[in-house]
């Protein structure tokens, strides 16, 4: 695989990955009201919900969602759903009274947002479609198919989880000046809505 080809797969998968989608959102709710070691956990399941739709884009998956009208929506809706039930268990969490985030860390790891993560970047059809036509315009048709695919997907695995790091690192510096009862109502507010907000974007996609 040409170097030119990496160079310009690297800064495309960099600018996509840094555009806030439901990854993105679900990402920063989870460092905002679980803390850091529940959103690095929902890091590890979004980069292995990634791996999980690399594969599936690659064995035909793909090309059955866009030529099947029902089942995209199906797949997407599904997705929609999980988001927008998670952002309103957050938000009926806050009403409650739920631990702040200081309060999470010093608990079990909380393997629930691993799931949150890996479920909801495998429910994002349109994801399988894009990979399937992103990474054939890195390909070179004359080098070696499976290692090209390889090289690309752990790229993107990459790529995914260190700048999803830094949304959590920004997210976790924010909240440290949001110390008071009533700001991590807020934050618990914030946090479900922009899992809500999430589900919004899956279902307005086409």
């Amino acid at each position: 695989m040409p170097i030119e080809n990496l160079i310009a797969f690297t800064i495309a998968s960099t600018v996509l990955t840094l555009l806030p989608g439901p990854s993105v959102l679900l990402v920063i709710s989870i460092a905002l009201t679980k803390g850091t070691k529940a959103a690095m956990l929902c890091i590890i399941g979004d980069v292995i919900g990634s791996f999980v739709l690399i594969l599936l884009s690659f064995l035909g998956v793909g090309a059955l969602l866009a030529a099947s009208a029902t089942l995209f929506q199906a797949f997407k809706w599904i997705g929609v759903v999980y988001l927008a039930y998670l952002g309103i268990c957050q938000i009926r969490e806050t009403q409650k009274g739920s631990v702040s985030p200081e309060t999470t860390e010093e608990n079990r790891p909380q393997w629930g947002s691993f799931w949150a993560g890996t479920i909801t970047s495998i429910l994002n059809p349109k994801a399988i479609i894009f990979y399937m036509a992103f990474f054939a315009q890195f390909i070179d048709p004359a080098g070696s198919l499976p290692l090209q695919l390889t090289i690309l997907t752990l790229m993107s695995a990459a790529i995914i989880f260190v700048l999803l790091t830094l949304y959590v690192l920004l997210a976790r510096k924010t909240e440290r000046f949001l110390k008071s009862p009533a700001a991590q109502r807020k934050i618990g507010y914030a946090g479900g809505t922009a899992m809500i907000g999430g589900s919004v974007l899956i279902a307005t996609t086409r």
